[in-house]
């Protein structure tokens, strides 16, 4: 048994995972390298291995002739019977090779065989591991800055941060551990190139199924992600299961779910909606927390107009219009907004709409607005009933079909179901005939298919 050699291959196995068969091919081939670089041909050559003991033997094939031509492939008679005497003319005579007879050119090609082979492996055995967790996130240890880019450590492979994949403001310490998302996992012939982003919307969904049980299990899906890295994102959930509450799920106790996930987004604030199949109530529901009067979406052209009242436009558009354009990226729809001023004007609404509005104070509605200046939203952390919304996708990433019907619709509270079970938005016929009743002489605008 050769002891050394098999203590030296385990190791190797237990340290880089690189199997023992694997090694046992490389020097079985580095023996037939020097070989050939000793005797100048290999063909005759023949490796015996034990992949058990790790034993093993060199022989050279050799023809018996008479007279001798070519001595790397042909041995005399005489020769050949003091190996074997049974041997005869036109047998082939096994001889072995001792491996310590190469000369020192031969050796060195053998080892150098050797060791790129378990350079090779262990590339492969890194890229097979990293390529595994492609799309996933991953820890990694902040090691230093190279220029504007972020050199991370993953553990037997190191990744680059680059410029454009960090979250504006974000600074990192050396030895600190952050969250990655693995976008891409390529090989290359120096090893594999692992790109990693802060900023991919994905990241938030990986830190979600992790957070969340629900999630993680299926029970809740996450239909929907639209991000502004380092501000804010929408997430559209969808239950599975009647009994569970989608957004209590995401949000937690307290919010101690998805403060975990915004503390590890470095306060990145998050706003959870319920996802409905209906287009008019997901845009209502995105376009939380703004109250919206009515929708009118247009499936086939994938466009909607949203009416809502005057002292809510500001709060419906958002801060440069962030709260609008993720809502946009969320549903996957071109959202126009107008107050009800403009869409008097433009004829939307009836001309008579305010003073009818006004009529209504013994229903719950004001007679006049209060005035609102401006909204300066706090995020979720302040009152997750307030901001319901986060999601994933723009445009064709949404996912939606073309086939959805559409329901108007007007809800007093556009929270969209965070202190109730029910879901944003109220039918259209429902809603038609509540007004009917109170108000006979509102023109209705109906909706399109």
């Amino acid at each position: 048994m050769n002891t050394e050699l098999l203590e030296a291959l385990t190791i190797l196995e237990q340290e880089k995972n690189i199997s023992k068969d694997t090694m046992m091919d490389a020097i079985e081939n580095s023996l037939i390298s020097a070989c050939k670089n000793h005797f100048g041909t290999s063909d005759n050559i023949k490796v015996i291995m034990n992949r058990e003991t790790c034993d093993y033997a060199v022989f050279a094939e050799k023809e018996v002739v008479d007279e001798v031509m070519d001595p790397a492939l042909e041995i005399s008679l005489e020769e050949a019977e003091q190996i074997d005497s049974s041997l005869q003319l036109g047998d082939v005579a096994q001889i072995r090779v001792e491996s310590k007879s190469f000369g020192r050119i031969a050796t060195q090609n053998a080892k150098n065989l050797i060791l790129q082979k378990i350079r090779e492996e262990e590339r492969k055995v890194v890229f097979d591991q990293y390529f595994e967790k492609e799309r996933d996130i991953v820890t990694g240890i902040v090691q230093r800055y190279v220029g504007k880019n972020i050199s991370i450590n993953l553990g037997r492979a190191d990744a680059m941060l680059t410029e454009n994949e960090q979250v504006k403001g974000e600074v990192f310490q050396p030895t600190e551990r952050i969250k990655l998302y693995i976008v891409e996992v390529k090989n290359t012939p120096k090893g594999p190139k692992i790109l990693v982003s802060r900023t991919h919307p994905e990241l938030v969904k990986r830190l979600f199924e992790a957070e969340v049980t629900e999630v993680s299990d299926g029970t809740v899906e996450i239909k929907s992600i639209a991000r502004e890295a380092g501000s804010r994102t929408k997430m559209a959930v969808w239950s599975n299961d009647d009994k569970v509450d989608p957004v209590g799920a995401c949000v937690g106790l307290n919010g101690s779910r998805v403060n975990a996930v915004v503390s590890e987004l470095r306060g990145e604030k998050i706003d959870i909606i319920n996802w409905s199949d209906n287009p008019a109530l997901l845009i209502e529901n995105a376009l939380s927390p703004a109250k919206v009067i009515s929708v009118m979406a247009d499936p086939d052209e994938k466009a909607a107009s949203v009416i809502v009242p005057d002292y809510q436009l500001s709060l419906a558009i958002g801060k440069e219009g962030q709260n609008a354009r993720l809502a946009a990226r969320l549903t996957g729809y071109k959202i126009d907004i107008k107050s009800e001023t403009q869409a008097i004007e433009s004829g939307e609404l009836p001309a008579d709409y305010m003073d009818q509005m006004e009529m209504m104070d013994e229903d719950g509605y004001v007679g006049e607005y209060e005035p609102y200046d401006e909204y300066e939203d706090d995020g979720i952390g302040a009152d997750y009933g307030e901001e319901p919304g986060y999601g994933y996708g723009e445009g064709d990433d949404a996912g939606y079909s073309d086939d959805y019907g559409y329901e108007g619709g007007y809800e007093e509270d556009a929270s969209a179901g965070y202190e109730s079970d029910e879901p944003a938005g109220m039918d259209i016929e429902e809603t038609e005939r509540e007004y009917e009743e109170e108000v006979p002489e509102i023109e209705f605008i109906e909706t399109e298919h």
